[in-house]
């Protein structure tokens, strides 16, 4: 069997479930941080989780896909490991940052929804409406 094929299939059996197990992981813990970027909307909030997990799905597993062609042949055992521990550093790299990207943006949201929050807040009642004054009284 051909090592380039030996390495495929490893990297497949270390890049598939080690992206399932960092979406579960994020969508899991990062649920009560969106429901706070949402102001406490749970169906907001876990509608939103779904869709950036959908999101990161298709965006990791794109890059695993493309990531998997080697050009060079791959001439021993040793070859293989150096191979596959490059693409699994690429596709780690690839999750930290696609988490970091996703955490900056939600904050973003946050720290704008806390902030509209407090200026509704400092904002005066409606006062009710003043009845005219007729001349001369």
């Amino acid at each position: 069997m051909d090592l380039a094929v030996i390495g495929y299939i490893a990297y497949l059996l270390v890049a598939i479930p080690l992206t399932i197990w960092v979406a579960r992981t994020l969508g899991a813990n990062g649920f009560h941080f969106i429901k706070d970027v949402f102001a406490g909307d749970e169906q907001l909030a876990q509608a939103v989780n779904k869709l950036l997990q959908v999101g990161f799905y298709l965006l990791n597993f794109g890059f695993v896909a493309l990531w998997l062609r080697t050009a060079d042949p791959i001439p021993d055992a040793r070859g293989v490991f150096e191979t596959v521990a490059v693409k699994i550093g690429a596709v780690l790299l690839v999750l930290g940052l696609l988490h970091v990207l996703n955490v900056l943006v939600l904050n973003g949201f946050r720290k704008r929804g806390h902030v509209d929050a407090r200026a509704l807040a400092t904002l005066e009642p409606p006062r009710p409406p003043q009845r005219p004054q007729a001349y001369g009284a």
